[in-house]
């Protein structure tokens, strides 16, 4: 069951993206399983925040103006220390202002890292004609590269969920593959249905994205979410 979740416009104001710990906060609040991001505006928060989670850690540029965290060297994996973490603030700062002067920065993301799983990606864009449409498929750089992916419209029934994972040719990694576990395919199937039914309640988001979603032998969180809000009518 889709548990109650709403978009605050008011603290949202004019901005169409929503920050990585805004999209969570939402889609948690809609019964999607995530790795909670909490916000650090200093070095002291940061370092705080991570002994509070529970190392190791990872560390992302929250701002709007920064749209390739990792490209303009946004994104700290795996940190073990507060020393670390204390580090990483710093030069993920002085990177992010390198390659962004003027880019308004809130600070930096706190979340725990996620024990690696099957990756996946599920994403929605809005059709002309169809209107929202859900994407699932194999996520991390094997998207880019085999582009294998399926798509259904909004809403989905659990059938659709269903035969929407077992449509994209990477399936059998899915099944475990070479001794690999296999994942919890009844959860994605779980996620797909849930994630429909809140965008169909939300007819405002323009875009939504999930990547990756770590697939277990026993459940998925969404590691990375993006939600983009159609503009404000004028």
């Amino acid at each position: 069951m889709v548990k109650s979740a709403t978009i605050n416009k008011t603290k949202i104001g004019k901005r169409t993206q929503l920050t990585e710990i805004e999209s969570k906060k939402l889609l948690k609040a809609a019964g999607i399983p995530v790795i909670e991001a909490k916000l650090a505006k200093t070095k002291t928060e940061a370092v705080a925040l991570s002994k509070e989670i529970g190392f190791p850690v990872a560390l992302k540029i929250v701002s709007e103006d920064v749209t390739h965290k990792s490209n303009a060297g946004g994104v700290k994996l795996n940190l073990k220390s507060g020393a670390q973490v204390d580090k990483a603030y710093t030069e993920i700062l002085a990177l992010v202002k390198k390659h962004y002067p003027e880019a308004q920065i809130d600070g930096v993301s706190v979340q725990q890292m996620a024990k690696p799983g099957i990756e996946v990606i599920i994403g929605m864009t809005k059709d002309a004609q169809f209107g929202p449409v859900l994407m699932f498929g194999l996520g991390g750089i094997l998207v880019e590269i085999l582009k294998d992916v399926a798509f259904r419209i909004v809403p989905l029934t659990p059938h659709d969920a269903h035969e929407m994972i077992r449509d994209i040719k990477g399936y059998k990694l899915l099944e475990g593959y070479r001794g690999q576990e296999p994942a919890d395919v009844k959860t994605l199937e779980k996620l797909l249905v849930n994630l429909s039914r809140f965008i169909d309640k939300h007819p405002e988001i323009k875009e939504l994205d999930l990547n990756p979603v770590f697939a277990y032998k026993d459940g998925a969180v969404a590691v990375d979410a993006r939600v983009i809000l159609e503009p404000a009518a004028k």
